[in-house]
């Protein structure tokens, strides 16, 4: 069967909005795994919102080397998700979906926890690193779950609910730091709190049927798109199973090898564009409420606020938007229309905002495009590979990407800290890195109304 023509998509008979097609249970996994999300964007982006006053106390040094180190960090913190991705994601198909999501959770809870004690710049890589490897993991192990779970037509959907979720943790970091305020030992020592999430998913969780098929050797064709996960219906054809997270099978397949190779690529952009482009919004408000005459703590103060919680809600609504659009126009046309909006964006927020009114207005339309496209690879990255491949390569692909990603922080870093470079021009230049978006996704097939492949 050629590359774009996964099989053929099948009528949908029943014609019931999306939500009334998931059952009560399903629900739950999304609750369970969204809140897992949740908590891992709190430790992902803690460190964005803490990092000047956490710097500025290990380095006692100059503004430019916090910024360098910042970026350094952050591109530690990349490949460890990265590693983390990788592994878990492979766990997650050999071990189960429920086991593997205890694990990650615990892992990064506890490597925050710790960092309330470090007392060096190394120490702070270190545990970062170790932090990521949880988050990392985290997601490739949710977002297999819910598509798996999740009924045929309401798979974007939920889908795209359980990536918006992330802002949640966001926002709950943008006030975890202000209330901190310069003492931001305390917002790593909160990062403990998700490990209670490990008795909802020990209790309620359970390993979804598809991958409960592959692990005891016999899976069955997809189920009809028309026919409810809560519907009786006659059991499809049944054939033996491959053996469960295969690298091996994953790098000799050309078709899942092109698949995960372009979707890292693809999830790179967007990742690279996250970490150097979008999270600047706090300091492109900083910057310009300093340049106003605002003293630099309240300066620093009201940016928090702007990029924390302004700039999160445009950013939600856009990861709520993703779902609707990949069922409506399929996932390729969404992906382009985001990638082309955040290339348009970019310059946008960093040369037409003149007073921090103007940067309110303009953030949540920065936000939704440059955060909104995320949702689309927690969507997209499980329909291109079967279940004994789906964590692994949904694993590979978006948190692979993060050593990609990570090779542009230290450009970035360089960039920034430039003795005569304005952030506004550096920011600029790095957001066209959305661009090279557009031409990978046209590389990819279109999943639009395909069923999962076991």
């Amino acid at each position: 069967m050629h590359e774009t023509e996964i099989a053929p998509p099948l009528a949908a008979a029943d014609t019931r909005r999306w939500w009334k097609l998931v059952s009560g249970y399903e629900w739950l996994v999304l609750a369970v795994a969204s809140a897992g999300w949740i908590f891992d964007n709190y430790e992902n982006q803690i460190f964005n919102i803490t990092r000047d006053d956490l710097l500025g106390e290990l380095l006692k040094g100059s503004s430019r080397g916090v910024t360098f180190w910042g970026e350094v960090l952050l591109g530690v913190f990349l490949v460890g998700g990265a590693t983390g991705g990788i592994l878990f994601g492979w766990l997650a198909d050999r071990w189960g979906r429920s086991l593997s999501m205890i694990l990650t959770i615990l892992v990064y809870a506890a490597f925050s926890g710790l960092t309330y004690f470090a007392q060096s710049l190394w120490q702070v890589a270190a545990l970062r690193f170790l932090v990521a490897l949880g988050t990392g993991g985290e997601w490739a192990v949710a977002a297999a779950l819910v598509a798996e779970v999740f009924p045929a037509r309401a798979r974007a959907y939920g889908s795209a609910i359980f990536h918006a979720s992330s802002v949640l943790g966001v926002a709950c970091a943008a006030v975890a730091g202000i209330v901190v305020g310069s003492h931001w030992r305390h917002a790593y020592l909160i990062g403990i709190l998700p490990a209670i999430l490990v008795l909802a998913v020990r209790a309620w969780i359970r390993e979804p049927e598809q991958w409960q098929r592959a692990s005891t050797g016999v899976v069955r064709d997809p189920q009809p798109l028309d026919v409810p996960s809560d519907s009786p219906a006659p059991l499809p054809p049944a054939h033996p199973a491959r053996p469960l997270g295969s690298f091996e099978e994953l790098w000799k397949n050309p078709i899942y090898r092109k698949r995960a190779f372009i979707g890292l690529l693809l999830a790179a952009v967007g990742l690279a564009g996250y970490w150097t482009v979008l999270i600047e919004g706090q300091h492109l408000s900083e910057n310009l409420l300093i340049a106003a005459g605002t003293p630099k703590p309240e300066a620093a103060r009201r940016a928090k606020f702007a990029f924390g919680i302004i700039q999160n809600i445009g950013g939600g609504l856009g990861l709520l938007a993703m779902g609707p659009l990949c069922a409506t126009i399929g996932r390729r046309r969404a992906f382009i229309f985001f990638f082309l909006a955040a290339l348009l964006s970019t310059p946008m927020i960093c040369w037409l905002p003149r007073t921090y009114t103007q940067m309110l207005i303009l953030l949540p339309i920065f936000g939704f495009f440059q955060l909104g496209v995320h949702a689309g690879y927690a969507i997209y990255f499980p329909e291109l590979f079967p279940t004994r491949l789906r964590a692994t390569g949904s694993g590979l692909c978006f948190n692979g990407a993060r050593i990609v990603a990570a090779v542009t922080m230290p450009l970035s870093g360089w960039l920034k800290s430039l003795p005569h470079m304005d952030l506004r021009l550096a920011v600029t230049i790095l957001g066209s890195i959305y661009a090279l978006g557009v031409f990978l996704v046209l590389m990819l097939p279109e999943t639009k109304g395909r069923p999962l492949e076991e």
